[in-house]
């Protein structure tokens, strides 16, 4: 087993970062070639997604996460800490992925890239990557 924390700035409240290769360098680091790559966010608002890096699905996917769960709703979370739409929508999206390894590569689709999604920055997050195999 294989363990490293990638360290993870945000500058927005929400924002969604492309963190693939940030994920393969450590995948060449660990020598490991075929098993599983665990990639989890240890923050309750925030999360860990996989789809296609297209401009605008990346708009669309936060306008639809901002859509289902409005910033303004009547959330009993919000006398402790205002911030009960974040952790609403990472219990939605969740906060890890498994992604098979394959000849030392993240055996990701054509069009796939993994992700991080900021609910509640800007924050300074650490996402822990254990590689199996």
């Amino acid at each position: 087993m294989f363990r490293q924390v990638l360290d993870i700035k945000t500058d927005k409240r929400i924002e969604i970062k492309d963190i693939t290769q940030e994920i393969q360098l450590i995948v060449k680091q660990s020598h490991c070639k075929n098993g599983i790559v665990n990639i989890y966010s240890k923050h309750s608002t925030s999360g860990i997604v996989i789809n296609e890096n297209e401009t605008g699905l990346i708009k669309d996917f936060k306008s639809a996460l901002e859509d289902l769960v409005p910033v303004e709703g009547n959330y009993n979370h919000n006398c402790i800490d205002n911030n009960a739409d974040s952790h609403i929508r990472s219990f939605i999206i969740g906060s890890s992925e498994t992604v098979p390894l394959y000849n030392g590569k993240l055996d990701l689709g054509t069009w796939q890239s993994i992700f991080f999604v900021e609910l509640d920055g800007p924050r300074n997050r650490k996402i822990t990557v254990t590689i199996m195999g």
